[in-house]
This record gives structure tokens, sequence and C-alpha cells, in this order.
């Protein structure tokens, strides 16, 4: 079964990278918009039988990328592909995971309910901010950590062991902050945060560490509004840090994010190209990485049947 690889209009850029690491043509699709708005689709060469990969991550605006999603499935089941993999590098809607209070939906469930239902034989994913949403589909799902690209990053910055601290931005991180830790060395800090509104936190203690005169690496899987982010940041320097690095693997990056990220000590923010950056979010202290070459791996490793867990 031939594999080809699509993209919608969320991501073009890293579709076209996957590609290149795969050293196939990216596959030839027309999308576009009706005068109402509605989504048009069409796919321009032959998949009947081919392994397809539809790249299109659900980022902002999410509910035009997640129907353009949906319209891409249903073009694929339709024109009779053998099998099509949505490759969903950042998935939108993960944070409503669960009812957290009365009369709410589930709407992460919900967007993979819509997913499976329109067709996608299995999906692929990065980075979920709630891991137990694999289970939300009934077709199987496979899912990479952008923790191998974050690192190499630093790992090339040399930092000694002594100076370095890695941190924890909230109690719910700090899994991942081991498991960097393990890799990078250095000490283990998690900063308190007391969330007041579903957009406000504040930073109350530092456990762990010390930060005095350290270098701090802070992780996340995605930065949103950047209010917890650069609340701990700040907190970070108010303890003494030397310097602090942010990295996150989704730079969602809406509201006030890029006019808090350009004031807080932060000396470099490091995302990855998951979600494509606008011309105004780029600002001098953000780096960006690109996974394309960890996604190019895993969708040829789902295409020959091999284990794609391998790669951890």
């Amino acid at each position: 079964m031939e594999m080809k690889v699509f993209s919608g209009r969320a991501n073009p850029k890293l579709a076209a990278r996957i590609c290149e690491y795969l050293g196939i043509p990216l596959g030839r699709i027309s999308i576009g918009n009706f005068p109402d708005g509605e989504i048009a689709c069409k796919i321009e060469e032959d998949v009947r039988g081919r392994d397809c990969f539809i790249v299109q991550p659900t980022c902002p605006p999410v509910n035009e990328n997640l129907m353009e999603l949906l319209v891409m499935i249903d073009s694929f089941v339709r024109a009779s592909a053998g099998r099509v993999t949505a490759v969903l590098p950042y998935y939108g809607y993960a944070r409503q995971d669960r009812k957290d209070e009365g009369r709410v939906p589930i709407t992460a469930k919900l967007v993979a309910n819509m997913i499976v239902r329109a067709g996608a034989h299995r999906a692929l994913t990065m980075d979920l901010h709630a891991y137990q949403i694999q289970g939300f589909f009934d077709v199987p799902v496979d899912h990479l950590y952008a923790a191998p690209v974050l690192d190499e990053y630093f790992i090339k910055m040399n930092i000694p062991e002594s100076e370095l601290v890695v941190v924890s931005p909230d109690e719910g991180s700090i899994k991942r902050a081991l498991a960097h830790k393990a890799t990078l060395g250095g000490r283990l800090a998690i900063v308190d945060k007391r969330r007041s509104s579903a957009e406000q936190t504040h930073q109350e203690n530092i456990i762990g560490g010390p930060v005095e005169g350290k270098i701090c690496l802070m992780f996340d899987d995605l930065i949103s509004t950047a209010s917890s982010i650069c609340g701990a940041a700040e907190r970070l320097h108010q303890s003494g840090a030397k310097e602090i690095y942010v990295a996150a693997t989704h730079g969602v990056l809406c509201g006030p994010a890029i006019d808090r990220l350009s004031t807080a000590p932060i000396k470099e923010l490091i995302l990855t190209d998951t979600i494509p950056l606008r011309p105004d979010q780029m600002l001098p202290k953000i780096r960006v990485q690109s996974v394309s070459e960890l996604l190019g791996e895993a969708i040829k490793r789902i295409h020959l049947n091999k284990s794609v867990s391998a790669l951890f």
C-alpha cells in the first residue's frame, strides 16, 4: 500500500518538512471556501487503496481547522483510500477533558468521536494536554512527545549540571519535569501555583531548588495566555535565578500572551512548529524547533507497521 501525505491549511509548512524528511512529494489537494464560508475540498490525485496521512493541527482558528479536517477525512474515505490517519500535532479542545463542574461538556471526547465518525482509521498526536484523551478515540492512537527535540536544544548549550535547575511550573507538570531532569541532569524545583479563575493564576512558593544564582529551565506542554508561565518566571526571578529559559511544545499564544512574554524575565522561549506562529507573534526571544523529523519517522513506522514507542 503506497504512502501519501496531505496537508490542510492549518500548518502546510510542517507538512512540507515532514514530506522532505520522508523523501516524498506532498499530496495534491485543493481546499477553499465557498462564498458563504463553507469549506470546499477536492483531492487532486488518485488515493484508492493508498495509506493516507492528513496533517492538520486543530489550532486557532480551532473550529475552522477542525471542520476542515473532518471534510478532508470524508473526502478520502469517499475516494476509497485504503487507510486514513489523522495527524494532529496539536489537539484542540484537549483542556476540556473532564466534567470539573456540573452541566459542562467533555468536548475532548466529542472531538474524538467526530474524527472517528468522519472515517479516520487511526490518529497520530503529540503532547496531549491530558494523556487520557488517547482513550477517547475508538481507533488506535499513537502519542508522541517533543521532549527529545526540546532537550537537544539545551544539551547543545552545555550548561554545567551544578548550575542547572529543571523547574515544573505547577504540581501537574512534575512528571514532565522529572523526565527532562533525567536527560539533562541538575536539580528539581516546583512552583506552587494557585488558580483563581480559568484565565488567572498566581504563584506562591518555590519547592526544591535552590534557584538563586542558577540557570532555570521550565517545561510545559502548551502556552496559551502565558499567565502561568510568566507568573512562574517572575517568581523564579524574584528568588534570584540567574537565567530563565522556557520550553513548550505548543505555542498557542492567544489573548495577552505576547505582551506578557515580551516583558517577562525569560531569556529564551523555545517552542516547536506544531502550531505556526504569525509574524506578530515572533518575539526576538522565541526560538522554534521543528518536530517534522519526529512526526515523519512516526508516519514511516506506522506505514511499515513498526513500533512507534521505540522512538522513545
